[in-house]
């Protein structure tokens, strides 16, 4: 039977993966490049220059150790050519650390041999694709993010590959759950329909479920820390972190046949004859991930716990703050059972690691930076350190030994606002100083802190003498007070953008990078197109009823909702060929919506029987329930306009709502 597939929105990306920004957009209305570096910036990034270890260049051999065959113009050139303005020279308006990082991501292109009968496409996305041989045919590890990816790089691949070129791909496994990780699936499966498919436990849930709730919000916001209006120069993005940028084309899922670790931490599987072990490592980096082990090959396969840098424990777009201990735990797990033995080590990003001692240095410095994270965060925060404190406190924490060492540095994740992440994680955002208990509505005090300041023109003239000074951090907090009592101000405002562009250019994170110089775009030129918006109706198509109409309840407006009273509905989904009938109890009660599944319909004002398909379409204006049931696809009894009661005080959410103050 053929596996289904479904093509995943935007606003499914997103809550997956914050990366799909940066590359999904159209291009600039206008021609933004900003303006230069001052010399506070250039003073500042010459600096920390000399405080990096730029003669440490083992990270470039890993990159380039093995490659078996360079991209030709019409695979993968795209990305790297978008980042042709990359060069040896380092640039007055790029942090050092980063652009070095930029460098680092320029190398992968083509295929590479990781050990015997492992091999991996670097270079055509923002992760690697692995090819591992089995006994009929290739085992695929992690499939890109869109199936153009995926379909160009296995042609690559099996055009250059010295071993099997005419075996199929027999099976498809995902690591966890990030789109740049499983969208490329259906390339894989239109080129081997047969394939077989596994993936990380409980996957599919968290693709469909993972932060949906708030994804317009989410959209939004990543629009800003991918920089998905920004351009590609000097004075725009110059990396994602993890690699250079995301690859174009539609993104898929295929259902797995088989989800990993079901009965617990650990499970030995073979696979096309190849036995691997799976040890589960579902909430670090992702809701549904794991990491694998191939006793033959002595090889593992670390999924993104690990990487060339630190990844976010607190992912700016917004998300579920992970577990920094759990992390820190998940890979001691890994040196524990695995390290004695292991002789190469891969991954979803970033190249490979080989020798049994490097790689255990490797596993302990990561796993010793996430520990330290959540470790010394705490302790300041016991020491009565407060959350807006803890990000500048944690660096007076960190051996030099770590700050050294170029795989542990802050380019996705920062050492700032993970420690940020930890104290939320454990105390929320109060840091019980009665001042900030209750402060005003953000508009409301800024316009008292420019009334006690002396006015605005009194603050733009401070603010400017600082801002000469080099004092861009206080400055942005001053001005953003003025803009926001008064967005007309045209002199803060072109003040406040010279500043959040002077913060990019000397930030480490590319994260940060981007939401400062998307801020500095959006004061001078307002919001621009192109930034990703929810289009939700292939996630809606996967939830099951109950998550549904979890989704829709913050929709509700409750105003509008309290005055219809209460409301109830059976809603009755019909068997399928995967799934049984289902019936979810709604209530509209007190301006919310309720809902639950019950084993039988229950006393309502209304029972709806009607696909679960249908619902959706009716949901996003494809159709009416009006016209299912006069087709016979839907059947209704009891109050006719219940259905219709509680959608009507659905709300549409504003996709592009201010972030900075507009005019």
């Amino acid at each position: 039977m053929k596996k289904s597939t479904i093509a995943l929105s935007m606003i499914t990306i997103l809550s997956l993966n914050a990366f799909a920004a940066q590359h999904e957009h159209d291009h600039l209305t206008v021609d933004y490049h900003g303006k230069a570096a001052t010399p506070a910036t250039v003073a500042h990034n010459a600096a920390l220059t000399k405080s990096l270890k730029f003669d440490d260049k083992v990270a470039f051999e890993r990159f380039s150790k093995n490659q078996i065959a360079e991209f030709d113009q019409a695979t993968a050139d795209i990305l790297r050519a978008e980042f042709s303005f990359i060069s040896e020279q380092f640039p007055d308006s790029v942090n050092p650390s980063l652009y070095r990082q930029a460098q680092l991501n320029m190398v992968p292109n083509g295929l590479y041999k990781v050990t015997d009968g492992i091999y991996q496409v670097r270079g055509t996305d923002l992760s690697n694709m692995t090819l591992i041989r089995g006994e009929t045919g290739w085992i695929v590890y992690d499939v890109l993010l869109t199936k153009e990816a995926a379909e160009q790089s296995i042609k690559f691949a099996f055009e250059h590959l010295p071993e099997g070129k005419n075996l199929p791909i027999v099976a498809m496994i995902y690591s966890h759950s990030h789109a740049d990780h499983f969208g490329g699936a259906r390339g894989v499966q239109n080129l081997y329909p047969d394939v077989k498919v596994y993936g990380s436990h409980n996957i599919t849930t968290e693709i469909v479920d993972e932060n949906v709730l708030a994804g317009n919000a989410m959209s939004r916001r990543a629009g800003y820390q991918y920089g998905a209006t920004l351009g590609k120069h000097d004075h725009g993005i110059v990396d994602a972190a993890l690699a250079k940028g995301l690859s174009k084309g539609e993104i898929t899922y295929v259902k797995p046949d088989y989800e990993l670790n079901q009965q617990g931490k650990w499970e030995t599987l073979t696979i096309d004859g190849l036995e691997m072990v799976f040890m589960d490592a579902s909430g670090t980096e992702a809701a549904s991930e794991m990491v694998t082990y191939i006793p033959s090959m002595k090889a593992l396969w670390t999924g993104e716990l690990t990487y060339d840098g630190m990844h976010n424990i607190y992912t700016l777009r917004g998300a579920k703050v992970r577990d920094a201990l759990k992390w820190s735990k998940d890979i001691n797990q890994m040196v524990n059972a695995f390290g004695q033995d292991v002789e190469v080590l891969f991954a979803s990003h970033s190249a490979p690691v080989w020798g049994n001692s490097e790689i255990n240095q490797y596993l302990k410095m990561q796993r010793d930076n996430y520990g330290l994270v959540h470790n010394q965060s705490l302790r300041l925060a016991n020491q009565g350190v407060v959350i807006q404190d803890i990000g500048d406190a944690i660096m007076d924490t960190i051996p030099q030994q770590v700050k050294d060492t170029w795989y542990t540095n802050g380019y996705h994740g920062t050492y700032s606002h993970n420690a940020k992440a930890v104290y939320n994680m454990y105390l929320g955002y109060f840091d019980m100083n009665p001042a900030n208990l209750n402060p005003l509505p953000t508009q409301q005090e800024a316009t008292k802190f420019v009334e006690y300041m002396g006015g605005a023109n009194n603050i733009v003239k401070k603010a400017k003498a600082d801002f000469n000074q080099g004092e861009y951090r206080f400055v942005a907090t001053a001005l953003n007070k003025v803009v926001m009592a008064d967005p007309s101000n045209e002199h803060a405002r072109d003040l406040l953008a010279d500043t959040y562009e002077q913060l990019g250019y000397q930030a480490e994170g590319a994260g940060w990078r981007n939401i400062y110089l998307t801020g500095a775009q959006e004061l001078r030129i307002g919001i621009q197109p192109g930034a990703p918006k929810s289009a939700s109706a292939d996630v809606l198509s996967e939830m099951d009823m109950t998550t549904l109409f979890d989704f829709l309840a913050v929709k509700v407006d409750s105003i509008a909702a309290d005055k219809l009273g209460n409301i109830s509905l059976n809603v009755v989904t019909q068997a399928t060929k995967t799934t049984p009938e289902t019936t979810v109890f709604v209530e509209l009660s007190h301006g919310n919506l309720n809902n639950i599944v019950v084993e039988k319909a229950k006393t309502a004002d209304a029972t709806l029987t009607v696909d679960k398909d249908d619902i959706v379409n009716v949901l996003l204006g494809k159709t009416s329930l009006k016209q299912l049931l006069e087709k016979g696809k839907a059947s209704m009894t009891g109050d006719q306009q219940a259905f219709g009661k509680i959608a009507s005080t659905l709300v549409q959410f504003d996709e592009s709502f201010a972030i900075v103050p507009l005019k």
